[in-house]
């Protein structure tokens, strides 16, 4: 069966993952028409923006949409018109964890998922390529293809592709530009396996052929969710391992340089911090776990569910450490939380560890100075009133200040607390921030960024997350 030739692209969802992805697709195939379409007007107004304020912090990504808006890349809320023009259809929705009935607080809410494929259904009027983007469980396209089919018109034929994205935000676009693999799942029929064809096509547009892979239709879905399950490993790992040299006077850098030496483990995700965050690590996890349990695995759950225990463990212990450090109170005390996305390059917040520790530092009835170069105020304050529901947003922003500056964040303050790993954080003007500070002035290096033997010379006390302090 011939591939279908795609000259249309329809992406349902401007978040994160739909819109640099699309809008790459635009820019190395200029001759698709690629229509990123979304219900949600103010940020549907922001990717069209005369100044590019787009509603995503991307490095590389204003560039893209300068170069492919107006030409091939469109954005508008005229949902039904994309889907009806497109030959291929992307499902980028977004896929939280459920927060109440069956599997609350593991499992995948695929609300939005079913929501745009009944609308897909019930708007197409010619045969579609619908392309499963989201993260979601193993089995899913089974679900999306079951209501295509229930709600189809005659002569409407849908087929399902799994395409997961292995995106990492702050390099989302050179990730995009050059991936280390695009990974496209279909059912082993002839359909699919044209269907499979005509996707992959539109990635040689710039991808290597030898790196876009093709693989079953469940074996793609649950990729994504071990790709990002094992990175998460890692992670917890290291952190483990920051707790023993803390305890013992090792250096978990020195640790973690040696064994990322062995060619069988590789450097990568070796650094240890305050823990992981991001829309799909934790998410995606206990997606794992959730999957694992239905299955009657429990085993598999138990395993898998400790790596996120163990991040809860690490932000849990460094909070814990910003107390017993300033004499076992904190009460009254100001604290300049530096960083609030869960890292750089990127205003997305997350599961960020730094709500974690600013809600352990407000239940502790501190003071909390916040800066950060890229999240918007109405973000931070949205996400700590969620973080402590029980509490009026009033009573929060009485202990809580959002500063324009490092330099503003640490005035008065005891402690200094490194969050985010911001290159600006590295080139911060300490000898000034010393100055400014009540004494004895106290920074915890939750990354791993800052010079810890520079900032004593100056005056500081400083506590690096995975270094012990016995010679």
């Amino acid at each position: 069966m011939s591939a279908t030739k795609v000259t249309k692209i329809c992406c349902i969802g401007a978040g994160y993952v739909g819109g640099p992805t699309c809008a790459v697709i635009a820019l190395k195939c200029p001759h698709i028409k690629v229509t990123i379409v979304d219900l949600n007007q103010a940020r549907i107004d922001a990717w069209n923006s005369p100044d590019f304020k787009l509603p995503i912090y991307e490095p590389g990504l204003e560039d893209v949409v300068r170069q492919a808006r107006g030409r091939n890349l469109f954005f508008t809320t005229e949902v039904d018109k994309g889907i009806q023009e497109a030959d291929l259809i992307f499902v980028s929705v977004n896929t939280p964890t459920k927060k109440s009935g069956v599997g609350a607080g593991f499992a995948a809410d695929l609300n939005y998922v079913e929501l745009a494929t009944r609308r897909i259904a019930a708007v197409a009027n010619s045969s579609k390529i619908v392309v499963e983007k989201s993260t979601v469980p193993c089995r899913t396209a089974e679900s999306m293809r079951t209501i295509l089919e229930a709600n189809s018109k005659p002569n409407c034929r849908f087929d399902i592709l799994s395409n997961p994205e292995f995106l990492a935000e702050g390099t989302a676009i050179s990730d995009l530009f050059k991936p280390d693999r695009v990974l496209i799942g279909s059912l082993q029929t002839a359909e699919g396996k044209a269907a499979c064809e005509a996707l992959a096509s539109v990635y040689a547009n710039w991808v290597p052929t030898d790196r876009i892979l093709t693989v079953g239709l469940w074996s793609s879905e649950l990729s994504k969710l071990a790709a990002n399950a094992m990175l998460a490993q890692r992670i917890s790992s290291i952190n483990a391992l920051s707790a023993i040299c803390e305890a013992t006077g090792a250096n978990i850098d020195e640790v973690a340089h040696a064994v990322g030496y062995d060619s069988r483990v590789g450097p990568k995700f070796l650094r240890a911090s305050v823990g992981f965050g991001g829309s799909c690590f934790q998410k995606d996890i206990l997606n794992l776990v959730y999957l694992s349990e239905s299955l009657h695995l429990p085993e598999v759950a138990e395993y898998w569910k400790q790596v996120v225990t163990m991040n809860e463990y690490q932000k849990r212990r460094f909070s814990k450490t910003v107390v017993d450090t300033l004499f076992n109170t904190i009460t009254g005390k100001r604290i300049a939380v530096l960083g609030f996305a869960f890292k750089a390059d990127t205003g997305d917040t997350r599961e960020s560890p730094a709500i974690t520790l600013i809600r352990d530092f407000q239940s502790e009835n501190a003071r909390v100075n916040i800066y950060d170069p890229q999240v918007e105020h109405e973000q931070i304050w949205a996400d700590l009133a969620e973080a402590s529901p029980a509490t009026p947003l009033a009573n929060i922003q009485k202990q809580v200040s959002i500063c324009k500056s490092a330099l503003e964040a640490c005035k008065d303050a005891e402690a200094v607390v490194v969050a985010t790993e911001w290159k600006e954080f590295r080139d911060i003007d300490w000898e000034a921030v010393y100055k400014g500070m009540n004494k004895p002035a106290f920074v915890f290096d939750g990354r791993l960024i800052v010079d810890a033997e520079r900032l004593r010379k100056i005056g500081f006390k400083v506590t690096t997350i995975g270094r012990g302090e016995r010679v």
